[in-house]
């Protein structure tokens, strides 16, 4: 990365004032912070000129400066998710109790983060800001130097939850451009079974998500994850979702990218442990001047492991996607069995989407697939819509639906799964392209 002196002098003293009022913080958490710090200021922020950033320019949030957001109103900038048991509510990154439902303490352990950090910092000193590398990332650096708050969610040995767990982060207006750095810890326990959702959503008009997600899966763990993405069309989102998976653990990742003017995901799993499986399912989805992108490695570092992968994305108006799949297969991960697949539909003649997926095999006893399309709808099929008498438009969001079907028939939470089919119903038709 290219650094950029700026950067030290524009959050040098936020970051003084901010490490200045948590004195009483744990010695560990604020050598972390400052050596965080440290790394952002060397790096700077990614351009063009990074590889893993060739296609994406975060210019316009290098040239902001963002203040720290502080907690927001008691109220939400906007209705909250539907959904049924846990649901932990942040604002502008800060939990926010009065607008939480907390689960029973036996069954499964869901805290504000700060709280842990003040009260029983041992439970994440093993593995908080151990799975995500601020050394590599100026993101992630940034987001550790600020580390406050977000959520951390425990899930025990041989526990298996019926309902989702939803962790709402909110970001609200605050008349100048504001910065939140939200950071979720989730562990679960040998045996384990559970589903957890994050969604970002605001009303804020220059206001930038930078997040980060740790999750730690032990051995014969279950994980269904969620990342719902429907921030303002104004906002910046930028999250690294850094997941290790133990022997014979199960995850599996719905990445939703549906918001925000400049949206990016880094998503990466390793396989610490044999015979672990991972699904990961992506949408994105733009329309006018958005841009979407999303990054995914899948690092086989043990033999005896499994993984699909399927991303999809719908591009129209002049929006712009990225994707960008790595798998690698290690020396010794024999028997690796993946496969990633990445379709791509643009609704417009001036919408574009860069797809390179990637795979680097090290090991010789594998089987290992990848492949990718981009094209347009089928003028076959659209013809026949209209000649059973379906209107153009009615046809050309029928068509889309169903080239999103198969991504949204995976999601099992079904307020989520009927989000996303109003969304593509709604959303995604010619006249809201043109937009």
């Amino acid at each position: 990365m290219e650094a950029v002196a700026t950067e030290n002098e524009l959050y040098r003293a936020s970051f003084d004032s901010f490490a200045e009022g948590r004195r009483g913080e744990p010695e560990w958490v604020g050598k972390i912070r400052s050596e965080a710090f440290a790394r952002f200021a060397e790096l700077g922020f990614p351009t063009v000129k990074d590889e893993d950033w060739k296609y994406t320019s975060v210019a316009p949030i290098a040239r902001t400066v963002f203040t720290l957001a502080n907690g927001g109103s008691t109220s939400p900038p906007g209705p909250l998710p539907e959904g049924e048991g846990v649901q932990i509510v942040f604002i502008n990154g800060r939990h926010s109790p009065r607008l939480s439902r907390m689960p029973p303490s036996e069954k499964v352990q869901v805290w504000s983060l700060s709280e842990v950090l003040r009260k029983h910092p041992a439970w994440v000193e093993p593995h908080l800001s151990k799975l995500a590398d601020y050394e590599k990332s100026a993101f992630t650096a940034w987001n550790t130097a600020f580390l406050d708050d977000g959520a951390f969610v425990n899930i025990p040995r041989g526990a298996v939850l019926a309902d989702p767990i939803h962790l709402v982060y909110l970001s609200e207006s605050q008349g100048e451009p504001t910065v939140s750095h939200p950071r979720t810890l989730i562990m679960a326990g040998p045996d384990s079974q559970a589903t957890v959702v994050e969604t970002y959503i605001g009303d804020a008009n220059v206001y930038f998500t930078n997040a980060v997600t740790e999750i730690v899966l032990a051995q014969g763990a279950v994980l269904e994850h969620y990342k719902v993405q429907k921030e303002g069309l104004s906002e910046f989102h930028v999250q690294t979702l850094q997941v290790r998976q133990e022997r014979a653990s199960n995850f599996t990742s719905h990445n939703l990218a549906l918001g925000a003017a400049l949206a990016r995901t880094d998503l990466n799993v390793i396989f610490a442990g044999e015979g672990g499986e991972c699904t990961l399912n992506g949408l994105f989805a733009g329309a006018g001047s958005q841009h979407l992108d999303n990054h995914t490695l899948i690092d086989h570092a043990m033999p005896h492991c499994m993984s699909r992968e399927l991303y999809k994305g719908i591009l129209g108006g002049r929006s712009r996607g990225v994707f960008h799949g790595k798998i690698i297969v290690r020396p010794d991960a024999q028997k690796t069995d993946a496969m990633q697949t990445n379709k791509n539909l643009l609704l417009s003649k001036e919408a574009l989407v860069n797809s390179t997926p990637a795979l680097e095999i090290r090991a010789d006893d594998v089987k290992c697939r990848h492949g990718s399309t981009i094209g347009q709808l089928d003028q076959g099929a659209l013809f026949y819509l209209r000649s059973r008498g379906i209107g153009e438009e009615d046809a050309r969001a029928l068509l889309t639906y169903a080239f999103a079907a198969d991504v949204a028939s995976r999601i099992k939470v079904a307020s989520i799964r009927e989000g996303i089919e109003a969304f593509l119903g709604l959303r995604l038709k010619p006249s809201a392209e043109a937009a």
